[in-house]
């Protein structure tokens, strides 16, 4: 990974509010990757993926909703 410059601001899924309080906040980082933070402790730290590691892991979550 390049870099763990934050370049938008973190955000939860649409269904994540309201009452749900089980959430990650997601943002983009300068190299394309994404940074994630637990919305419940934003200071607990952040985990940084480059942009093929996530795309390989979305890749994996949606063909788990097509099976």
């Amino acid at each position: 990974m390049k870099s763990r410059e934050i370049v938008t601001r973190f955000q939860k899924a649409s269904a994540s509010q309201g009452d749900q309080q089980d959430c990650v906040e997601v943002a983009v980082t300068a190299d394309g990757g994404r940074a994630v933070r637990d919305s419940k402790n934003r200071d607990g730290g952040t985990q940084f993926h480059g942009a093929e590691a996530w795309g390989t892991f979305l890749d994996a979550v949606k063909a788990s909703f097509d099976s």
